[in-house]
C-alpha cells in the first residue's frame, strides 16, 4: 500500500521531515516523498502558490502512472489541490484540509497559527470553502518564515507559542499551519498546553482510515 507525498516547494529537507512524520503516524503504509524541484524554495502566499502549481500538477500526473493508493499535497495552503483532484486517478489529500477535518472531530473552538501574514487570506478562504468557518474562528500569523520551521525549530516553536497569546481565550485547539510544523508540534504543546494538529500527521491518519 503506497501513498506518494508531493512537496510543492523545492526544499527537500521539508519533504524528508514530512515523510518521516507520516511514516511514524501510519507505519503500515509506505509513504514515498517527492520534491518539486521546479517549485519555489518555500510557499509564502499566493504568488509562490501560483508559481508552484504547474510543476506540482506534472508530478501528480507522473505519480498516477505508479498507481498509488493516495496522493498527499504537502503544503498547508493546499496548493493546486482541486486541480490535482481533477487529473488524479486516486484520492488526493491536502494537509490543510486534512487538519480542518481532523480537528472538527474534537470539541471546542479551534484556531490556526500559520507562518507569514501572506498566508492568512489563503487559509481563511480554504476554511470557508471547506465549510469549517463555524469551528475554526481565527487564523493568525506567527511571523515566522516557512524554512525557519525546518532549520530553526526551537525558536519557531517559541514564536508560535507567543502568537497563541493573542487568541480568543475560549480557544481549545490549535492547528499549526505549515508542513514544517511537524518539527515544532511537541515543543509547542509543551510550552502552551494546547492540543495541536499538524497537517502532515492529519493527512497520514486520514490515509489510514481511507485505505
Amino acid at each position: 500500500m503506497k501513498v506518494i507525498l508531493i512537496n510543492p516547494n523545492s526544499t527537500e529537507a521539508m519533504t524528508l521531515s514530512s515523510v518521516e512524520t507520516a511514516q511514524k503516524t501510519a507505519p503500515e503504509i509506505n509513504f514515498e516523498g517527492w520534491t518539486s524541484f521546479d517549485g519555489p524554495p518555500s510557499i509564502q502566499g499566493e504568488e509562490d502558490g501560483n508559481y508552484a502549481t504547474q510543476p506540482l500538477l506534472e508530478l501528480v500526473k507522473k505519480a498516477n502512472k505508479q498507481k498509488p493508493s493516495a496522493i498527499i499535497i504537502g503544503c498547508f495552503d493546499d496548493t493546486g489541490l482541486e486541480q490535482a483532484r481533477e487529473i488524479s486517478l486516486c484520492p488526493v489529500l491536502g494537509i490543510g484540509e486534512s487538519s480542518f477535518l481532523l480537528s472538527y472531530l474534537f470539541s471546542g473552538k479551534t484556531a490556526v497559527i500559520t507562518t507569514v501574514h501572506e498566508a492568512v487570506p489563503i487559509i481563511k478562504k480554504n476554511i470557508k470553502n471547506a465549510g469549517y468557518s463555524t469551528l475554526i474562528s481565527e487564523v493568525i500569523a506567527a511571523d515566522v518564515e516557512v524554512l525557519d520551521l525546518e532549520f530553526s525549530p526551537a525558536q519557531s516553536a517559541v514564536k508560535f507559542a507567543q502568537a497563541s497569546k493573542a487568541l480568543d481565550g475560549s480557544t481549545q485547539n490549535i492547528i499549526l499551519g505549515c508542513a514544517g510544523a511537524v518539527k515544532i508540534k511537541d515543543e509547542f504543546e509543551t510550552i502552551t498546553g494546547y492540543k495541536s494538529f499538524d497537517g502532515v500527521t492529519s493527512a497520514a491518519k486520514l490515509c489510514r482510515a481511507l485505505l
